[in-house]
């Protein structure tokens, strides 16, 4: 009986752990220039697989509330509820999630991306690529 419960709470354990190491969830992005929460985002899957972002709250109030530097259809739109992040997916090793873009929503350009979960899964490595020039951030999980 001891052994089965033993089992049992070790499996239950080792969910959790493993639904932390996932980018999935409603985080907090820190800007990397001023160290400064700015808004929180929501990363979901579509029924695909990949991951898609969108910003469920500022925190920081925008001179522009509209995504005014976007060139694709977010143009114009409010950036409260704007999807920043498209088509992210696991790398073949679990503990990367890229291929998808996600977006400035400050300057209109996009990047390419690449998430890791860091820290058990309580921050989020977000990089952003064109080319060789990179730009990275790390996000912390709102629990």
């Amino acid at each position: 009986m001891k052994r089965s419960l033993f089992a049992l709470g070790f499996v239950a354990f080792s969910g959790l752990a493993w639904a932390q190491l996932t980018p999935e969830g409603l985080w907090r992005n820190i800007d990397d220039k001023t160290g400064e929460a700015k808004a929180e985002i929501r990363i979901a899957a579509t029924p695909s697989g990949a991951l898609h972002g969108r910003i469920e709250r500022a925190l920081i109030q925008s001179a522009e509330p509209n995504c005014t530097a976007c060139t694709d259809d977010r143009k114009g739109q409010p950036k409260v509820g704007l999807e920043i992040i498209r088509g992210a997916k696991k790398s073949p090793d679990d503990l990367v999630w890229e291929g998808g873009k996600i977006l400035d929503p400050e300057n209109g350009k996009e990047y390419t991306l690449r998430m890791t979960p860091i820290e058990d899964g309580k921050k989020l490595q977000v990089r952003g690529y064109i080319g060789p020039f990179y730009r990275t951030q790390v996000w912390v999980r709102v629990q």
